[in-house]
């Protein structure tokens, strides 16, 4: 029992628990990333409410609001033209969600609920849940925007939308293997997209959470040598979050970018 309880598992905070209901059987049951969800959600919506007064003089929360909105519809021209600013909402939508999902899993705080986690020489801690750190959840966001892309690319090209899987200038005799491999690439997209916001999320919440283990066992272990571990430990945690900070909004604007310039294609054929 002493070594179980000596060891912390970096994998305990992306799993998912029921708060109310059983897991086993029940589509209804209220869980911890539910829970961060609709925290997610309220920030969100505390956040667009408070930047939206209109004020004469704009204060610095009506500035951050007009900012990220004029970034967006900048991206928006930018990657797709003026035609893109019927896109604009699902863009922004999916980029203030990441964004704000991304920061809420590194606050330093957590809801207080009946599931925690025992972390030896502390007790049980209840800790922030990174909804982004779920394959689930990025893959929902991954698959509306290829929907989005294949209902557009078919709606206004029809048939000829699968041109685009065929470059221009391309040799006859290759015409079937390129479109084969350019088909594949197009498939694969959502996968990637989400994907690489999953492993970057869930990638750097376990570093924090290993080196805060080596921080753990070095304030518990006696010596200098223990101390000197959980110092050292202590500074890479540091590195990692201020990394991690920057990861957070770099992956929001990288889903973004990347689902602007994936409508760009259906919309424009390029």
């Amino acid at each position: 029992m002493a070594a179980e309880q000596s060891t912390i598992d970096p994998m305990h905070q992306f799993q998912i628990d029921s708060l109310a209901g059983s897991l086993s059987g029940n589509p209804f049951a209220f869980t911890n990333s539910a829970l961060w969800m609709m925290i997610v959600l309220g920030a969100i919506l505390v956040f667009m409410i408070g930047g939206m007064k209109r004020e004469l003089v704009p204060g610095r929360w009506q500035l951050m609001v007009e900012g990220i909105t004029g970034f967006i519809s900048s991206l928006i021209d930018t990657n797709i033209g003026p035609e893109g600013r019927k896109y604009l909402p699902w863009v922004f939508t999916v980029f203030i969600f990441i964004l704000f999902s991304n920061l809420m899993g590194m606050m330093p705080f957590g809801v207080l609920s009946p599931v925690a986690e025992y972390v030896p020489g502390v007790g049980l801690v209840s800790h922030p849940f990174t909804i982004t750190s779920q394959f689930t959840i990025t893959g929902v966001l991954a698959i509306i925007s290829f929907s989005i892309v294949l209902i557009v690319g078919f709606w206004k090209h029809g048939f000829h939308f699968f041109s685009l899987f065929i470059p221009h200038g391309t040799p006859k005799v290759l015409l079937p293997l390129i479109f084969l491999i350019e088909l594949l690439s197009f498939l694969v997209r959502p996968f990637s997209l989400a994907l690489r916001l999953f492993v970057a999320m869930i990638a750097g919440h376990i570093l924090v959470k290993v080196f805060g283990s080596f921080v753990v066992s070095g304030l518990s272990s006696d010596g200098p040598m223990g101390w000197g571990v959980a110092l050292l430990s202590f500074v890479f945690i540091a590195g990692v979050s201020a990394l991690e900070l920057l990861v957070c909004a770099i992956q929001a604007y990288v889903f973004a970018l990347l689902t602007s310039l994936y409508i760009n294609d259906a919309e424009n054929l390029h």
